[in-house]
Order: structure tokens, then C-alpha cells, then sequence
């Protein structure tokens, strides 16, 4: 019973925020409690309620949260799953806790996060892992396969689907998530949850009060004939079947050894009174008393990209370099969301616009893989609120429309030496068409020409004048990031005046 509800639960949360990441259409509603119930979103948004949740649940059942509801802990029950269907003589085996790892991890991520370095956390925490493997990986190949259905249908003359635009978003947030997808198979392949009971800190954090649990699978000596299948089975590694021992650190109650067991000498019970226990691990582990003095000196070197832009014909061009990055509208600052993201990229995901892309070194070494706006292939809708509302980490604070409409992420630039009405000497005015708040407008200029001026105080920085301006290689209008959001000037919507028309017009 306990295996059975465990799968089915597993994979009711699993193919939901699966879907989540995956879905384009908007089937699945912009807001959901699946990525807010996962334990590093939790503590880092400062979640007291579901933290008590999950440290009460483990302390009475153990660590569920790992089993049915982590997704790169599900995810990896379906690896092994596969590996044992491919090899069906396939076996585990009791091996000893690695712990001076799993505290070394736990510590190093811990003096890493408090100098800043919020992307080594975002490497290890299982839930932005995953995000960054459905985002990166698997979201391009649902949408391929989406177009495929697409082309199919329409031959039938069936337009159910549509084609979307697919993209790798960053190259550099790929090769991680192809790294994190293979680095994970590969030990699922092979040896089961290693991951989760060597490498993940929630792992460790929880696996440390799941020793305390009140339910745990116990063995009962009087019925255990010694045969070892649980052991065998255990995809933790985690069965002493020889001294009638079970690390609980480790084990994820995955029940699989309840239901392998011929002699039903396995349960899942309270411990008893007046009953030996004779199943716990007494382990002393100075690990942990030495993790909080030990440096755990994490370094990354990163080669700084270098790109070589040429000019050619367009010298006359002046190319502009943005001193600061473009921070999500409800981000607060730079360094609020240094402290709160773990780039799980579901912001990225769900952005409609697209112009959330996940950086590489514009916020710094810490700041790897978060998201930050970049106008290329869109600007971000007036009224759009959806990477405020889906943010589980509290990185991007929640906003109204009437607060995203004064929340200025940027301000203009306007580079007068690359605009075509100078340069070209031809009427243009896209920018000013595309600025929703005015910031840019249209003056006389010579020769009965107009040209674009920008007024920073009542810019919010949303990009539409960057992306539409049709100057190449260097555009000749920008969006300058701010460190810090601010509240921009509130403008005033122009009188229109109605004309009256005789007849035709004409």
C-alpha cells in the first residue's frame, strides 16, 4: 500500500511541474503551488509556513518530500527504473555512508551563499536543477515536437496546433543542464539515488532530522530469514542486511523494500514501547562537528566570453555597452535577487514576450544563469505581470499592473550618431510608436524630418524602442539597467483631439 501510494503520488507531482515548465499555451494558469512547496524555494522566499510543513512531515514520516515530491529525486526513480528494465539482473548493495562529503557539500554551498556566490546553490539544489534541465533541455524538443503536430494537422487541414519559435536561450545555461542531466543519469544508471544521499544538501538537511522520523521501516529480527533482497533492491544502498540495520539519514521511503521482502519483515511503523529497537544506526559522525570550522574553498573560473564585433560598412555606427544588466520588473535590486534566485528559470519559462534569458557573467560570478532582459527577440508587455506571479524564491516580488507601469528596470539611451533620420537622412519614429509611456518622442528635425527624444524620468526600461529600432549592428536606441528599480515619473497621456469629418474626407 505504502509503495503503491508513494508511485502514484510521484507521478501525479512529477508530470504536473513537469508540464508546468513545458507548457507554452498557458494550459496550465501562470501561477501554481508546485514550485512554491519545493524546500530551497521555500527557504529562500522565507516560507515559514511550508518550512515547518516539511521539517514536521519529515520529523513524523521521513523524507516523502524526497520521494514524491523533489522532481530531480523523481526523476531519478524513473532513470532506475529504465536501468532495471534494461538489465533485469541489476542489483544494489549496502555501502556506508559517505557523510564527510555530504557535510563538506552542505557547508561549502552554505560559506559560498553568505559571500555571495548564490550560483553555487543554484548548482546543487535539486528543484532549480531540474527547472534548468526542463527549461533548457526538454522544453525545445516539447516544442519541436509541437511543431511537428503542427505541420502533421495541417496537412489535414487541421490547425489544433501552431508553430512557436525554438531556441536555445543560452549556450552557456545549456551545457550546465546537459551536465546536471547526464552527471544525474549516469549515477541513477548506475547506483540509484547516490545523488540524493551524497550531493544534495536537502538531502542531507532532511536525510539529518529523518533519523529522529516517528514512522520508519523497521525489520523485525524474528521474521527476517537473513536472505539479503532488501539490500539488493534498496536503491539507496542504505540496508545493512547482515546486522538487521537501516540507515535512516539515507533513505527515502521508497517502499521498495516492503514490497521485495518474502518474509513480510519489513514495516513501516512507530517505534513501540518496551520493543529493542534493533535496526538503528548508531553512526558518529565528527564530520559534523568539524564542517562549520572547516573552508570549504569553492572556486569557478569561467573563461570571459570574448566577442569581436565587426563593423564593416556600418563604422559610422557607434556601439553602445551596457553598464549595468536589465533586471525583471519586481526584482527590487541586483544584489535582492543575487540573494534570492537559484536560476531555476521558471520566470524564464513562462516570460510571453521571451526577453528573459538566463545570463552568464553580467551580474558577476555569483550571479550566473539568473535571469535578466535582453530585447533582441521581443520587449516586455506593459501590462505583463507573469514572471512577478511565478517566482517561487521571492527574487521577483509579486507586482500589480499599476505598480509594473511605474517600476523602472531601466532608462533610455538614445545614440543620435546611429539613427537613420541622421545618418540616412529618412523619416523613421518606430521607438516613439512602441513606447507605451511617452518616454520617447518624435521633435522636428531638418529638412522636414523628425527625430526621437527620450525623457529617462518616465522610461520603465520595458525595451519596446530597443527592439523595434531598425539600425544594424548597433542600435541607436538603448535600455541602461538600473541597480536599483525605482519608481519613475508618472506621465501624462496626451489630450487627443477629435476631428470632425465632412463627408468623405477627401
Amino acid at each position: 500500500m505504502w509503495r503503491t501510494l508513494r508511485i502514484l503520488v510521484s507521478v501525479v507531482f512529477f508530470a504536473l511541474i513537469t508540464f508546468y515548465f513545458l507548457d507554452f499555451a498557458g494550459i496550465s494558469g501562470v501561477r501554481s503551488f508546485l514550485p512554491r512547496v519545493q524546500f530551497i524555494p521555500a527557504l529562500m522566499a522565507v516560507s515559514g509556513g511550508i518550512l515547518v510543513f516539511w521539517i514536521v512531515l519529515t520529523f513524523l514520516l521521513g523524507r516523502v518530500y524526497c520521494s514524491s515530491v523533489c522532481p530531480l529525486g523523481i526523476f531519478q526513480d524513473g532513470i532506475i527504473w529504465v536501468s532495471k528494465r534494461w538489465n533485469k539482473k541489476k542489483k544494489y548493495g549496502y555501502r556506508p555512508a559517505r557523510n564527510v562529503v555530504r557535510w563538506l557539500v552542505v557547508g561549502g554551498i552554505g560559506i559560498a551563499f553568505l559571500f555571495g556566490f548564490t550560483f553555487v546553490l543554484s548548482l546543487f539544489d535539486p528543484y532549480s536543477a531540474y527547472g534548468r534541465m526542463a527549461t533548457d533541455i526538454f522544453r525545445p524538443l516539447y516544442l519541436v515536437g509541437n511543431n511537428g503536430l503542427a505541420w502533421l494537422f495541417t496537412k489535414f487541414g487541421n490547425y489544433t496546433f501552431y508553430y512557436v519559435h525554438v531556441t536555445i536561450l543560452s549556450t552557456f545555461a545549456f551545457l550546465i543542464a546537459l551536465l546536471t542531466l547526464g552527471g544525474v543519469g549516469i549515477l541513477a544508471w548506475r547506483s540509484g539515488r547516490t545523488y540524493c544521499n551524497t550531493i544534495c544538501p536537502v538531502g542531507t538537511v532532511l536525510g539529518f532530522l529523518s533519523k529522529y522520523s516517528l514512522f520508519k521501516l523497521r525489520i523485525d529480527t524474528a521474521k527476517c530469514n537473513g536472505c539479503g533482497l532488501c539490500a539488493l533492491k534498496c536503491k539507496s544502498s542504505c540496508i545493512d542486511s547482515k546486522k538487521h540495520r537501516i540507515d535512516y539519514s539515507r533513505c527515502v521511503d521508497c517502499f521498495d523494500c516492503i514490497g521485495n521482502c518474502r518474509q513480510r519483515a519489513i514495516a513501516f511503523s512507530p517505534l513501540k514501547k518496551g520493543k529493542p529497537v534493533e535496526n538503528v544506526v548508531k553512526v558518529t559522525d565528527e564530520s559534523k562537528r568539524r564542517f562549520l570550522v572547516t573552508a570549504f574553498a569553492t572556486a569557478l573560473v569561467v573563461p570571459k566570453a570574448m566577442a569581436q564585433e565587426k563593423v564593416g560598412a556600418f563604422v559610422r555606427h557607434k556601439a553602445y555597452k551596457r553598464e549595468y544588466p536589465i533586471s525583471p520588473p519586481g526584482a527590487v535590486s541586483t544584489e535582492h535577487l543575487l540573494k534570492h534566485c537559484t536560476a531555476c528559470h521558471l520566470c524564464i519559462a513562462k516570460c510571453p514576450s521571451h526577453v528573459l534569458k538566463p545570463a552568464f557573467m553580467e551580474y558577476g560570478l555569483g550571479g550566473m544563469m539568473q535571469p535578466k532582459m535582453y530585447f533582441d527577440d521581443g520587449f516586455c508587455n506593459f501590462d505583463c505581470t507573469v514572471c512577478s506571479e511565478v517566482c517561487p524564491n521571492g527574487a521577483i516580488l509579486p507586482l500589480t499592473k499599476e505598480k509594473k507601469h511605474v517600476t523602472q528596470v531601466g532608462r533610455v539611451v538614445f545614440l543620435v550618431e546611429n539613427c537613420i533620420v541622421n545618418t540616412d537622412e529618412t523619416s523613421c519614429g518606430a521607438c516613439s510608436e512602441h513606447c507605451p509611456t511617452q518616454a520617447v518622442t518624435m521633435v522636428p528635425y531638418k529638412n522636414g524630418l523628425t527625430i526621437p527624444q527620450v525623457n529617462p524620468e518616465i522610461c520603465v526600461g520595458c525595451g519596446g524602442c530597443e527592439y523595434v529600432c531598425p539600425v544594424r549592428p548597433f542600435r541607436a536606441i538603448h535600455i541602461e539597467g538600473n541597480p536599483v528599480q525605482v519608481e519613475a515619473r508618472r506621465f501624462k497621456e496626451t489630450e487627443k483631439k477629435e476631428v470632425q469629418i465632412d463627408d468623405f474626407g477627401f
